[in-house]
């Protein structure tokens, strides 16, 4: 769509797309700034695909994505694929077009463990003797553990036995680092520009990605249009893959785009109707019936 909010979310998933495709730069990065011996990473980070467990769901995963792509080269339709997998066919389009290490890495951030924070704490403290799964357990209690003794017991035994994934070195999340670049520099705390340009650091790709998204965030909040066509031009020689395919998507629809970043006009008002619109059929789902459904639409609150 060529409205303006549309283009920065649409500009928001491709930032997001590079920080996913270059999670090893931000992981050695850590590591090497760590000596290797990382502190206790944050929630929702997820190690590398290559060291991943294999948990229900990376299996699943990779037995799905391995399942469309067989069905693919046999030639099969993504419909007749979504029959056969009893799938959506949004989701085997997912699979169809997203590599194997962000499908992964995004299951993990959706799914993310209660004990994750704390595994580098649990190591550290079994290395230095205390062994006791139940004074481990209190111990991360205090310091913010909010999930079950079981699970805590079973980590310690897979340290006892070897099989415990190392922690790796924290870095920040895909979405949190999108965060950091779609919004304005001078608006950002100290402690994330000052992370926002140690990742700069760490991935040229994604540096490039940030000084894209910068320019064309300033061309749709001042409306400058008319420096659009420059943008796309030198986002598709010198982005980064998802930027470049931003870039194509924009030049096919030029014109429309160049007067949403041009004119006043904005749908903004319409997008917040409908938005509107859906949150009192959610809110009367089940509940109540069409006549009172309108009644509630056209009345204004």
């Amino acid at each position: 769509m060529a409205d303006r909010w549309h283009l920065l979310a649409n500009l928001s998933a491709a930032v997001e797309k590079t920080c996913h495709q270059h999670r090893d730069c931000l992981r050695k990065h850590a590591d090497r700034h760590n000596g290797g011996r990382p502190e206790a990473p944050e929630p929702n980070i997820a190690p590398q695909p290559a060291a991943l467990p294999r948990t229900a769901i990376v299996v699943r995963t990779r037995q799905r994505h391995q399942d469309v792509h067989e069905l693919l080269d046999q030639g099969w339709t993504i419909s007749a694929i979504a029959r056969r997998l009893r799938l959506d066919r949004k989701t085997v389009r997912r699979f169809k077009n997203t590599d194997l290490d962000i499908l992964i890495a995004s299951a993990r951030d959706r799914r993310p463990g209660l004990i994750d924070p704390f595994t580098a704490y649990l190591q550290a403290r079994f290395a230095a003797g205390c062994t006791s799964p139940m004074r481990l357990f209190r111990e991360i209690c205090e310091r913010g553990y909010g999930g079950s003794r079981h699970v805590v017991c079973r980590y310690v035994a897979s340290i006892h036995d070897g099989t415990a994934i190392p922690s790796p070195a924290p870095i920040a999340s895909p979405r949190k680092i999108t965060a950091w670049i779609m919004r304005r520099r001078e608006t950002l705390r100290d402690e994330d520009a000052a992370r926002l340009d140690e990742v700069r650091l760490a991935c040229p790709d994604i540096a490039m990605a940030c000084d894209f998204a910068r320019v064309f965030a300033e061309l749709v909040r001042n409306r400058r249009g008319h420096l659009l066509l420059d943008w796309i031009r030198r986002a598709e020689q010198d982005g980064p893959k998802p930027i470049r395919g931003l870039a194509g998507f924009l030049r096919q629809d030029l014109d429309a785009v160049t007067a949403g970043l041009t004119l006043t006009y904005s749908s903004g008002v319409v997008e917040g109707h409908v938005n509107r619109i859906k949150t009192i059929k959610r809110q009367m789902y089940g509940r109540a019936s069409f006549p009172l459904l309108r009644a509630r639409i056209l009345v204004r609150p």
